[in-house]
Formats: C-alpha cells, structure tokens, sequence
C-alpha cells in the first residue's frame, strides 16, 4: 500500500511566503529575545543564488483504510542571508562583509572604550613660557631699548699697513738671479701685531691725542658702555681701547688692517694716524737695534785687533829704543860678513907667515910682523864671534843672539796682530755692507681714512646674535629640565 505524500501547507489569506534575506533580517533584529517555537514544517532553502519562488501547493491524497500518516519530520532551518541594501544606499560591490545592522529600540548596546580627556595647560608649561619670555624677550627688549635710545652714533676711520724688507744685491748676484728684491718680516710683523695692543702704545697715543677726552665726548651716565669715563686709570683706557679698535692680521701675507672708533670722525682719523706714526717709530727703533746686533760682535773683534796691535808695535819700538838696532837680522848679516872677511885675511896672513918661514931667518922682521898680524885677525875674530853669540870655538857668547831671538818674537806677535786686525777689519766690513743691504719700513697700504656716515654700533647684527645666543641658551635649560623630570 503506497504511503500517502506530505502535503505542503497552504499559506492563509494572501500572505506571500518569505524570502531568505527577510527571514535573515527578521532573526538579526530579534536577537537578544526568547527564541519562538519552531514551526511544524518549515519551507524549503532556495537555492544559493537563484531567486525564491512560492512552492505550489500539491492536492492531498486521502490515506486508504485504516493506514495512518506517518509524521513527517521539520524541515532544517534556512540559513541566514546577506542582508539587503537600504534603499537609495550606494553598493560598494569591493566590500567582503555587509555593513553591520542597525540597532533596533530595545536591543543590547556594544560597550566602548573610554575616550581621551581634554589637555589642560599645567605648571611645566606656564614654566616654560615664562622662562621663554625671561630669557628670550626680555634681554632682547632691553638691549634694543639702549641701542636706540641711549648708544650713541660712532666713526669708523681704517688704516693698513705691513713690515716690508728690501735687500739690494751686487751686481754679480743681480747677474745671477738669486737674490729677492724685497719680501716682508713675519717676525716683525709678528711684534708689530703684539705691539698694537700694548700699553706702551696706548701711553703714546694719548699723550699724542688725548684719548681720554675723545672716547669721553659722550656723557658716561648717558651711554655707559661705548663711552669712557675720563677718571679711569691706564688699565681701564687700555681695556676701552680694545673695545673701541678693532685689529685684523692676516699672517699668510703680512698686512694688518685697523678699525679705531670715535664719537666724532676727525677724532678717529687723529688717532689712526697717532697709531700709523708710532708703529713707523717702533720699525724704525727695530731696524737701528737689528743694525747694532749685526755690527757688535764684529766691532768687538775689530777693537780687540787693533789693540793687539798697537801693544805688539809698541813693544818692538821698545825693544829697539833700548838696543839701539833697528833691524838685527840685517845687523847679523853685516856681522857675519865682517867675520866671514876676518877669516880670509886670516887664511891669508898664515899662508903669507909659511911662506916667509920657508924663505927667511927666524929673526927676520917679516916674520915677527906676520905673527903679530896673525894675533890681531885671531882677537879680531873672537871678538865678532863673542858679539854674535857663538863665542870662542862654540862657547858662550849670547848678547847678540838673545837680541835676535827677543825681536824674532816680536816680530811674529806684530805679524799675527797684523793678521787679526786684518780679518777681523773684513768682517766688520761685510758686517756693515750687510746691513746698508736691508733696509726693514713700515708701508701703509691703507692711509687713514675720514668717514662721512655712522656704521657703528651695528644694531641689527648685535640684536640678531643676542636673540640667537638667548635661543640657544633657552633649549638647553629646557632640555636639561625635561630630562631632569624624566629621570623621577
């Protein structure tokens, strides 16, 4: 016997069946409420992305005899659809998941999370602006205060000016080309730069100009710090000097450029020209020292020279004033001579005295005259010898000879004095032609200068450092403080 079909019921009325998405939605907005009792047959799913139409209904059949229905089990749930887009509401087609619903009247808020407290301006930061202010703004204003109102106007007057040596070469070393014209000192210049801000040269100066009444034409009370109080010892004038004169070396080439600064511009020219004529001075008094120094040693060997000289001369005029000789070797000379003449007539009168023994008595007069001439040349002969210093065959006679022998020596002191005092005369001569060779001046390449316009104080400039100074120092003290609370 065939099982009698199920039969699908009819919907009452003209009520529609519902579609997925509606009944989707529905669940959504009933969720939180008690869920309600499943109904006895449920409809059918459609088909995943086919449109749901309404199931026609199929007649039902009468079960035969006495056969009863078997109960028909509840359908599965359908499950829940993409919710559809509000009306008039813009598809985003890119979007994976649908906007969340909207929260119907009695449904369950979702908690959020607390959101941020409103800044309220703290201790820390009235600091900060305070001291932004304190050090920042309140310096500034008072220094523009007095720069413009109280500091008065000054002239600026410029000088320049560099050491310059200046050789002159012979010609043989023009010839040759080895020799430098001209070049600058840098060890003068050197002493010149360390010169300009001595106090030796502020004394000059101000006995030259008066600087304690030029720097003082402002009243002090008026611009205290350009100005000069005329009370102030030589230390305090030489502190506003480097205050009001401004000096450049450049050491590669030489030059030194002066700014000096006056309350009046023929007062700044007058003391640029007191600095210009000074410094020529102090070259000056370099170059006669410089001079001397070449020359002394020199000078003290030439003197030593001549004195030697003059005592080795005037021993010798001595020695011959008490011999009476002017010359002994010329006087050696004749005595030799003298003696060498002795001995021929001697070799003569004992040829002659032979002779006359070989041919004559021995009482004949002839012989006893050649004895007594022999004798004669004999005494004759050892007397030059005694004079001479040789003394009878070889013995002591040394009157002449000591003669000799004492104005050997002076001779040779008078020749080595004459040697000294010569070299060291040359020496002294090219001691001297060097020095007439360089010539060491001052060259001013800058004349001081009369200005017509007031360049000085630089305002701006001097704002401008001061408000980046107090800047700088402003952002340490606020980063030392932050770290400083950082550290707690």
């Amino acid at each position: 016997m065939a099982e009698p079909k199920a039969q699908t019921p009819k919907p009452a009325g003209n009520a529609q069946p519902k579609t997925p998405n509606e009944t989707s939605a529905k669940a959504d907005n009933q969720a939180g409420q008690p869920a309600a009792k499943p109904a006895p047959e449920a409809a059918k799913p459609a088909a995943a992305g086919t449109d749901p139409k309404p199931a026609t209904p199929a007649p039902a059949a009468k079960p035969a005899g006495n056969a009863q229905p078997k109960p028909q089990n509840p359908a599965p749930a359908a499950k829940p659809a993409a919710p559809k887009p509000a009306a008039g509401a813009k598809v985003d087609s890119d979007l994976a998941e649908p906007a969340p619903p909207r929260q119907q009247p009695g449904e369950a808020k979702i908690p959020v999370g607390r959101t941020a407290i409103p800044a309220k301006t703290k201790g820390r930061h009235v600091f900060l602006l305070s001291s932004f202010v304190f050090v920042v703004l309140v310096p500034a204003f008072f220094t523009a205060f007095y720069l413009w109102t109280r500091a008065a106007d000054q002239y600026a007057s410029d000088v320049g000016f560099s050491v310059r040596t200046e050789e002159k070469s012979s010609a043989i070393e023009l010839l040759g080309g080895i020799t430098e014209l001209s070049g600058s000192s840098s060890s003068d210049t050197d002493i010149l730069y360390a010169f300009l801000s001595s106090q030796e040269l502020v004394r000059k100066v101000n006995a030259k100009v008066d600087l304690r009444a030029i720097w003082s034409r402002v009243d002090i009370e008026q611009d205290p710090f350009f100005a000069f109080d005329p009370s102030g010892t030589i230390e305090d004038l030489q502190d506003h000097w480097d205050r009001m004169i401004s000096i450049v070396y450049d050491s590669g080439t030489g030059l030194i450029d002066l700014e000096v600064l006056a309350f009046d511009p023929v007062d700044a020219q007058k003391i640029a020209q007191a600095i210009l004529e000074e410094c020529d001075s102090m070259i000056n008094a370099l170059s006669s020292i410089a001079r001397q120094d070449s020359i002394k040693y020199t000078l003290e060997e030439l003197e030593n020279a001549v004195e030697r000289l003059k005592n080795a001369r005037r021993t010798l005029t001595e020695f011959r004033n008490r011999t009476q000789i002017v010359d002994p070797s010329i006087d050696t000379q004749n005595q030799m001579g003298l003696l060498v003449t002795l001995q021929q007539q001697l070799a003569d009168s004992l040829i002659e005295y032979d002779l006359l023994q070989d041919t004559t008595r021995e009482n004949d007069p002839r012989v006893t005259q050649a004895e007594r001439r022999i004798e004669v040349i004999n005494a004759r002969i050892a007397s030059e010898r005694r004079k001479l210093g040789l003394g009878e065959n070889g013995g002591s006679g040394e009157a002449f000879a000591n003669l000799v022998g004492e104005y050997e020596g002076l001779i040779v002191d008078r020749e080595f004095a004459e040697q000294a005092y010569t070299a060291a005369l040359a020496a002294h001569d090219g001691a001297l032609a060097e020095v007439r060779k360089q010539s060491r001046y001052l060259a001013a390449h800058v004349k001081p200068t009369l200005a017509e316009k007031s360049e000085h104080p630089k305002r701006i400039k001097i704002m401008l450092f001061l408000l980046l100074f107090s800047f700088f120092v402003w952002s340490i003290l606020c980063l030392v403080f932050y770290s400083l609370r950082d550290r707690k």
